[in-house]
């Protein structure tokens, strides 16, 4: 016999999930470290309330996402590829001239995507995601939590050699 107590809590409409509004400075953080904290808040793992069929997590707002950066010789040689959806319509396109170009976000959001899962949850999970070239964003409104990832680790941040 169960008590009421006693029963496992599970997001829905009378229990309301709160979300938090993380800000994350991307200036000198490793792509793939700052990419794997990112996700994790996006799909609420961090919290106690986690739960895998629902979008339990947090919004997260990254400023200057063209400061990333990448380990060893990824920079120059890493290749993204995609499909025109023509035939011999491989395209490919490099980190660098991704994060030089006007579409440096792309990059910390292309990663984070390949991290979450795809179906309709993960939709909903990286619409939470917000990522900017710059120190601006249009989410002042917000009560933004300042998450430094950088001294989570000391592996989050590149060391100078």
């Amino acid at each position: 016999m169960h008590t009421a107590s006693s029963r496992t809590w599970v997001p829905g409409a009378e229990n309301k999930v709160e979300t938090k509004w993380h800000l994350v400075d991307a200036r000198g953080l490793v792509l793939g470290r700052l990419a794997t904290e990112i996700s994790r808040r996006l799909r609420g793992k961090h919290k106690a309330t986690y739960t895998p069929h629902a979008d339990v997590g947090d919004h997260v707002v990254v400023i200057n996402a063209e400061g990333v950066v990448l380990t060893g010789r990824k920079r120059s040689q890493k290749v993204y590829h995609r499909h025109t959806g023509y035939p011999g319509g491989v395209k490919e396109t490099r980190v660098h001239d991704l994060l030089e170009g006007e579409y440096a976000p792309r990059v910390l959001k292309m990663a984070v995507r390949r991290m979450i899962a795809r179906g309709t949850l993960g939709r909903l999970q990286m619409k939470k995601l917000h990522v900017y070239r710059g120190e601006t964003h249009p989410h002042g409104g917000q009560k933004l939590e300042k998450l430094d990832f950088g001294s989570m680790n000391v592996k989050n941040r590149l060391r100078s050699r």
